[in-house]
Order: C-alpha cells, then sequence, then structure tokens
C-alpha cells in the first residue's frame, strides 16, 4: 500500500505523508495536519533537488498560487491583520501544493493510493461515528425506561428512540469532520471507484457503505450532486433495458433519499422563508440564504477590491446587524458559498482568478462522464461552503484541483508524469 521510489528518500515519504494525511482527513484535521506539513516540505525539498524544469502545458497549476498573492496583497487594505494572517497561513498549501506538483513525478497507481486511503478513513470514521450514535441513543434509552407500566414504557422507549434518532443524521452523527466536507470526499471516491463496474462483493459492501454514510450525513448540496451524477450516468448507457432499469432504480433511490427528514424540514423552511415577513429566522436554510443576500448587498458596494482577507467576515456581521439578520450575526456565519467569499475578501480580481481555475478545469474534464461528475462534485460543492476558508476544505482542494488540471488526467490509468521541456 505504500510508496517506494527507489533511490530517492524524499519522494517516498512525501508520497506516504500524503497518504496518511488523506487517511486521517475524515477523522479530523488536527489528525492529518502535520502530514500535510511534513509532505509540503519534502515537496519544497524535491524542487531544488529536481533536475525538472516547469512543463508550459501545466501552467494552469499556478492560478492557485495567483489566487494566494491576491490574497496576501489584500493585506495592504486590510484593518483585522489578525484574522487575515491566519486565513493565509491556513491557505499556505494553496500556494506550495500545486507548485511541488510542477515538479512531483507521479503516475495513476501513485495517485489512486490517495483514494485508497480516502476510502479507508471514511469507511473508520463512519463506524466510528456510528458506534457513538448508538452509545448515545442506548444512553437516552436507558436514562428514560421505568418499569411501573407497560405502556408508559413502551412510550417512553418510542421517545426516547425518536430522540435518538438525532445522533444518526447530520451534523450530529459527523462528530469528527463538518458533514458537507465528508460528503464531498464520499461523493469524490464514489467517482472514482465507479467509473469501472463492480467486481466483488466486496467492492458492493462498500459502496452500500458510503451510500449510507452520504444519506446520514444529510448534505442538500451532496443529494443535489449525487442526483445530477446518476443522470449523467443514466443518460451514458446505451443498452436501452440498461437504462430503464437505472431509471428505475434512480427514482426509488430519490423516494429513500427524499424519506430522510432533513430533506422535509428544508423544503418546508425553505417555503416558509419565501412566504414569511420574519427576519429573525434560525433554521440553516433560511440564514444560508440570507448569508447570500447580505454578501451580494456588500458586492454590490465594493465590487473592484472587496474588504481585504481580513475584515470579510467584520463587515458580514455588520451587514447581519443592519438587515436585523441576527441569528447569523450570533452565530458568526461566513458567505457559506466560497465565489462571493472570494469576491467579498478580493473583489473581481480574485473572484476572476477562482473562476478562470474552474472554467480550465471544465475544459480539461469534458472528456468522460466520469471526469465531468468529479468536476461538478467540486464545482457545486462551492456554492453551499466557503471551503477555502476552513483548512479542511483548503488543503484538499489544493491538492486535488491541480492534480486534475495537469496535462493528463489523475482519473485515467495511463501514466502521469511531468514530461521534460524540450530546449530550443
Amino acid at each position: 500500500m505504500l510508496y517506494v521510489e527507489e533511490n530517492d528518500w524524499v519522494l517516498t515519504i512525501f508520497w506516504n505523508s500524503l497518504y496518511a494525511s488523506f487517511f486521517l482527513l475524515p477523522l479530523g484535521i488536527n489528525l492529518s495536519t502535520p502530514f500535510f506539513i511534513v509532505s509540503i516540505a519534502l515537496g519544497v525539498v524535491n524542487i531544488f533537488k529536481s533536475n525538472k524544469k516547469l512543463v508550459f502545458a501545466n501552467k494552469a497549476l499556478l492560478l492557485f498560487p495567483l489566487y494566494f498573492v491576491i490574497l496576501l496583497l489584500s493585506l495592504i487594505y486590510t484593518d483585522n491583520l489578525s484574522d487575515g494572517l491566519n486565513l493565509l497561513q491556513r491557505s499556505l498549501s494553496l500556494f506550495f501544493f500545486p507548485i511541488i506538483f510542477l515538479y512531483v513525478k507521479e503516475d495513476a497507481a501513485a495517485v489512486k493510493k490517495l483514494f485508497d486511503f480516502l476510502l479507508l478513513g471514511l469507511l473508520i470514521s463512519f463506524f466510528i461515528n456510528l458506534f457513538i450514535a448508538l452509545y448515545n441513543c442506548i444512553l437516552i434509552v436507558k436514562d428514560e425506561i421505568v418499569f411501573e407500566s407497560s405502556l408508559e414504557t413502551i412510550s417512553l422507549i418510542l421517545s426516547a428512540f425518536s430522540h435518538g434518532w438525532n445522533y444518526f443524521i447530520g451534523a450530529e452523527f459527523s462528530t469528527l469532520v463538518n458533514p458537507n466536507y465528508v460528503s464531498l470526499y464520499i461523493l469524490l471516491v464514489l467517482s472514482y471507484y465507479l467509473k469501472k463496474n463492480l467486481q466483488s462483493r466486496r467492492q458492493v459492501f462498500i459502496v452500500i457503505i458510503l451510500f449510507l454514510y452520504l444519506f446520514l450525513l444529510a448534505s442538500i448540496a451532496a443529494y443535489l450532486i449525487l442526483a445530477i451524477m446518476c443522470l449523467l450516468l443514466i443518460f451514458s448507457i446505451s443498452d436501452k433495458s440498461k437504462k430503464y432499469t437505472m431509471a428505475i432504480v434512480f427514482l426509488l433511490g430519490v423516494i429513500v433519499f427524499l424519506k430522510n427528514p432533513r430533506v422535509f424540514d428544508f423544503y418546508s423552511n425553505v417555503t416558509e422563508l419565501e412566504t414569511s415577513s420574519k427576519i429573525d429566522n434560525t433554521t440553516v436554510e433560511k440564514s444560508r440564504l440570507l448569508t447570500w443576500h447580505a454578501s451580494i448587498k456588500l458586492i454590490e458596494e465594493s465590487p473592484l477590491l472587496g474588504y481585504g482577507v481580513g475584515d470579510t467576515n467584520e463587515v458580514l456581521m455588520e451587514k447581519y446587524k443592519e438587515l436585523n439578520y441576527f441569528h447569523n450575526y450570533n452565530n458568526q456565519y461566513n458567505a457559506h458559498n466560497q465565489f462571493l467569499q472570494t469576491f467579498l475578501q478580493t473583489g473581481i480580481i480574485g473572484f476572476g482568478v477562482l473562476m478562470t481555475i474552474f472554467v480550465l478545469l471544465a475544459f480539461r474534464m469534458n472528456r468522460s462522464r466520469n471526469e465531468l461528475s468529479v468536476f461538478l462534485i467540486l464545482f457545486i460543492s462551492l456554492f453551499f461552503e466557503s471551503m477555502l476558508v476552513r483548512f479542511n476544505g483548503i488543503v484538499f482542494l489544493s491538492i486535488i484541483v491541480p492534480l486534475l488540471l495537469k496535462k493528463r488526467s489523475i482519473l485515467s490509468s495511463r501514466i502521469i508524469r511531468n514530461e521534460p521541456t524540450v530546449k530550443e
């Protein structure tokens, strides 16, 4: 399972550190951070000891370092330098990893192991979360049980289980990492492994576990992405009988996922927002819509340079107070949309660079349904979370996106190597 590069201990430790960090990523960012730091340090060492030159075809990888530089320059007009420097410190991987991958040799087998270790970490995190949820549920049932009346006992047990069910859904279930980030990891792993037919019972079992995990995480964005992925799969099937069968399976799956109580909560909360005149909303869905509304208002006031990487959250809090979005203010919500977050931080310039990254990624990944699915997973996820604010999202995207932007896709089975530059 480990990477071995003969006569090159730097690359050997570099890749194995990445494997360890991807394995630990679903188990908690504090566990994986030291391994990411080691991989960055050894990646920089490899740049200086490598005889390779920059490959012109891979120049798109430099867009993330450019994005980091724009964030850095926004400190010039930032009053809150402390918050700005903290975010820049978390964002260092956006600068280093893309440059490192311009000089690191990788092949399909080495990259596949990243997903293998991420898959292993996801499975372990699922069973850890399941054990914690069961334990909490048992504690509730144990505390509520009485033996004075059989009917009362049954009623209390049912009530306890009903309350205990909350431990199996959403953030209460994903106690280790934010469920939206875990959902992103699951979708990417599913997309990577489902590009080929399942060939064993073990693979089928793993896929079922991942789908169950995704269901319990109850991320509406993940459900939407999964539905799009399934539709792309159905439309790509040429055999009509298989297409009809998959369509029926898809509809049954939609029914199952719609049975998740969080989906009904989402629908009722959003529709209530549209019909309600109240603005002191407390639901997550309402808060997110109000956050986007406040962010757009701020962008209209300062579209060119934004408010600086350190002041963005402060001006958002002020706008929440001005608009009486008290729940958003009390919970210190960021923009919950990376494109809006970037626009607030750096204005049209940073937003343009971020959009350019994903436009180029779209062109690179339109060669197959599998690649298109991966692109949609990453792109749509940024509409629901400010993923370049938390280290979980920053470090993951700073590795996956540059590998996808390279001349040859990490999703193919071909060897992926940096080609030597032809001297003129």
